[in-house]
């Protein structure tokens, strides 16, 4: 269920979503739809991506843009960057949340399989972030917000150069604060529990350890990607004014 609450100030505000075509980032693209914002979202599969533009457009009446974008290549990364502006006005809102949380074993790991996982969850938060400040600071001040895991934070140990990289994640949104709170531009991170996309069921939710880990939540039920979306539209929001270099836990209390 998307939330019921309206952040007036999200209206017509330019809006930038990595990852956005499917998972949680499909459903932060129709949060901020339905906000009533100019929303471009970067993703680099074609057919959910226009399955989700196309479908936001008969409920909604305003369809988002899509930018095809291979996130590890910076100069697309750019590029799609200035395109949302162009089409949008500068960019106010970025959210990075693309990324990639293949299981990988500590003795398979070469250097090529350990770049290409940084070059995806960890690298374009800060270009994508370059390349919106410019923007952010004639418009007066914007909110970037970083995803990143509590997969670190349990000590999870099949993805360790996932779980470094959202580690480091934390660390850039904490550096780019203090860097650019002074322009009234906030960075802050969101940390996500165990949310239950169509990609999770295909490769790891099993009965038994959905059940196991929703027993561990104080609120003894599944996250869904909407329950994401609140929360990533209240730090878009002028309603987390003051609020900056944080990071947000949201994961139904398991921790």
């Amino acid at each position: 269920m998307m939330p019921s609450a309206r952040f007036a100030d999200l209206e017509g505000a330019s809006v930038l979503i990595t990852g956005g075509g499917s998972g949680i980032g499909a459903a932060l693209t129709e949060g901020f739809a339905r906000q009533g914002a100019k929303v471009a979202f970067i993703d680099i599969a074609d057919g959910p991506s226009l399955a989700l533009a196309d479908r936001i457009e008969k409920d909604l009446g305003r369809r988002p843009l899509y930018l095809k974008t291979d996130i590890r290549d910076i100069e697309a990364l750019r590029a799609s960057a200035a395109k949302a502006a162009e089409a949008h006005g500068d960019v106010t809102v970025l959210v990075n949340n693309a990324a990639l949380d293949d299981r990988h074993a500590v003795e398979d790991v070469t250097v090529e399989f350990w770049d290409n996982n940084q070059a995806v969850n960890l690298r374009p938060h800060f270009f994508s972030a370059q390349a919106v400040a410019p923007g952010m600071k004639r418009a007066g001040g914007g909110s970037i917000i970083n995803f990143t895991s509590t997969s670190f934070l349990i000590n999870h140990p099949d993805m360790p150069a996932y779980t470094a990289a959202k580690a480091g994640i934390v660390g850039l949104t904490k550096g780019l604060a203090g860097k650019l709170g002074a322009d009234g531009i906030r960075v802050n991170a969101i940390a996500p529990g165990w949310v239950i996309t169509e990609r999770q069921k295909q490769l790891w939710v099993t009965e038994q350890a959905l059940a196991a880990h929703v027993a561990k939540q104080c609120i003894k039920q599944m996250m869904q990607p909407e329950d994401i979306v609140g929360t990533v539209l209240f730090l878009a929001s002028d309603a987390s004014r003051m609020l900056t270099a944080q990071m947000l836990i949201v994961d139904g209390g398991f921790l």
